[in-house]
């Protein structure tokens, strides 16, 4: 495809009206004003008058099945919402459900721009089944809990997660990854913890865990350990490979200096933890220490929504209030926070930027609506302005998945009338 009169928003973030971009295969193999001489080699042209081209945006943190929750548990407190709604819903998921449940995400993700997602959950053969359908991308992860301390040898998480990695790391030519993964700290004892790091450094393996996502939750590991869950974690090998950290909320100041040396990803999940009272995530603090910062959901049952723009406009005005300060982060540390930071958490070194040779990771904002319009800055408008709904087109590895509301690769209709079906068949069991 060759993307002809259309805005970028290229590798360092800035704007430029009035580009070419040329994808061949999977990449991107031209990005200039003129457009390229062997131009018909490109195959078909796409206009982009009033459109503006975005590398696709990275999801540092989803559970992708936890669609079928959406609107479940609503204005509960944490733990009455795990325990009273989400635990015994998710005790009666079967394989089916989790297949159309992650479809249905697939879609709602691609539909708002997310070309990847780093997924923590289980029924991992039946999520990756998904992911391949739909074309995305992910990191996916068969998070582990043992809190009664079950021995290891009998401990099926376990074995599910390693099988996950043995299986599927690497399937579908790259685009689908696995993950060692702790759910954690508060949910498993120490030794089951070591049995993930080591896991992850056995297979050569990224790792994802959640840490210091209550108060609750840091302040017992204090108690019961005499350390943070960082320190704890750091104490037990789990940063020795590279780790995408969820919440982060409640880190100490010493806590960032470990996930800085480490070179820990925290994936901040501001609407989730909004809609939980969790607090605010640090980001602008991160951001002085060189900590590399991505964006996430989280599910969709804490969040109700995966429009990312949405989620990027929350993370910006989440900095300002954490800092009170209005100029505290900008709009180039913004938008690499929504896309190229989430590519570097997935070990996906040639995605996440406009950039020729790499991946054709892609998305087109419409910028012609009233609330695109006027213009002082094209990256303010996107991060402040836009919706999700702006967006016209999503191409992963220069597939294009997503066009002016057509789903390329998913049966959206089947896709949300199983999901309804499998939702119903939960809720007349539980």
């Amino acid at each position: 495809m060759l993307f002809t009169n259309i805005g970028i928003i290229d590798e360092n973030f800035k704007y430029q009206a009035d580009m070419t971009v040329g994808v061949q295969a999977d990449r991107i193999t031209y990005i200039g004003k003129e457009i390229p001489e062997d131009a018909e080699f490109f195959g078909e042209v796409y206009d982009g008058k009033n459109k503006v081209m975005l590398p696709g945006f990275y999801n540092a943190h989803g559970h992708s099945p936890m669609s079928l929750m959406r609107g479940y548990g609503e204005n509960m407190a944490l733990q009455d919402w795990l325990e009273k709604r989400i635990f015994p819903f998710e005790d009666k998921l079967y394989r089916k459900a989790v297949y159309w449940a992650t479809l249905l995400t697939m879609a709602e993700s691609i539909r708002f721009g997310i070309v990847s997602t780093t997924d923590m959950y289980y029924f991992t053969d039946d999520m990756v089944r998904a992911y391949s359908v739909s074309g995305a991308k992910t990191n996916i992860c068969r998070a582990v809990t043992n809190p009664t301390g079950m021995p290891l040898d009998e401990h099926v998480g376990l074995k599910e997660m390693r099988d996950a990695i043995m299986m599927y790391d690497g399937f579908e030519n790259g685009r689908i990854k696995v993950d060692a993964s702790a759910h954690a700290e508060y949910t498993n004892d120490i030794k089951t913890l070591r049995a993930v790091a080591d896991c992850a450094k056995e297979f050569d393996t990224h790792v994802h865990v959640h840490l210091s996502e209550t108060k609750r939750e840091h302040v017992e590991c204090s108690v019961r350990y005499g350390k943070t869950p960082a320190e704890v974690m750091l104490e037990i090998g789990m940063f020795d490979q590279p780790c995408t950290a969820a919440h982060c909320v409640w880190v100490t100041d010493s806590d960032m200096d470990i996930l800085k040396d480490k070179g820990v990803t925290v994936a901040s999940n501001p609407a989730s933890n909004f809609k939980l009272a969790s607090g605010i995530c640090d980001v602008p603090t991160m951001y002085r220490k060189g900590i590399n910062v991505a964006l996430g959901t989280d599910s969709v049952a804490s969040n109700n929504s995966l429009n990312f723009i949405e989620q990027i406009k929350l993370f910006a005005l989440a900095g300002k209030v954490k800092s009170m300060d209005p100029a505290v982060m900008t709009p180039e540390q913004i938008l690499f926070s929504a896309t190229r930071a989430g590519a570097i958490s997935q070990g996906r070194e040639d995605s996440g930027l406009i950039k020729e040779h790499f991946k054709a990771d892609l998305i087109v904002i419409d910028a012609s609506g009233p609330n695109m319009n006027p213009v002082h800055e094209m990256a303010n408008n996107i991060i402040y302005s836009a919706d999700g709904k702006d967006v016209c087109l999503t191409m992963i590895d220069g597939r294009v998945c997503y066009q002016d509301g057509e789903y390329k690769t998913i049966d959206i209709e089947e896709t949300i009338a199983e999901a309804e079906n499998a939702k119903n068949k939960i809720l007349s069991e539980i």
